[in-house]
């Protein structure tokens, strides 16, 4: 696994690209308050997105690399998140707005794809060790601290 393998994933490359538009397009727009908080949220969330996939592709098995896709995606829709509140501000235009939200669903198809094809390729299930998993026992824990010290069981997934 390599760089160059990466770069031929191109999911990768497209959400690699979004950031750029991202760093480019929108963080010269957003006023110097904002510096700070929907600045910096930006940088990490849209930068998350091909981090997270590059992170899952170099897991050899399937659900790991499925998992980071979850966790793409989540980024991606944190970006759609702050910059429709960077359009409800007037800190971008609705045209580029509504660009880069198309480039974001695109994307979102994009490694929903990849999800699906990751599921059914099954890389590395039948690798040793593979059907194992480790978990933790769940515990209790106080919700609301009383006299009688109320617990809810937390399923561990």
């Amino acid at each position: 696994m390599s760089i160059e393998g990466l770069s031929r994933l191109k999911v990768w490359v497209r959400a690699k690209d979004f950031a750029l538009l991202i760093y480019k397009r929108v963080l010269p727009l957003l006023p110097a308050e904002e510096k700070w908080n929907l600045n910096q949220q930006l940088r990490r969330a849209s930068l998350s997105i091909s981090a997270n996939i590059a992170e899952g592709y170099g897991r050899f098995y399937y659900q790991d690399n499925v998992r980071f896709c979850y966790n793409a995606r989540g980024s991606l829709e944190e970006v759609l998140s702050h910059l429709t509140f960077a359009c409800e501000m007037s800190f971008v235009s609705e045209e580029l707005y509504k660009e880069l939200a198309n480039e974001g669903d695109e994307i979102d198809k994009m490694i929903n794809g990849y999800i699906s094809y990751l599921k059914k390729s099954k890389q590395g299930a039948n690798e040793p060790g593979a059907k194992y998993s480790s978990h933790e026992e769940s515990a209790a824990y106080v919700t609301e601290p009383d006299e009688e010290s109320t617990t809810i069981e937390e399923t561990v997934l």
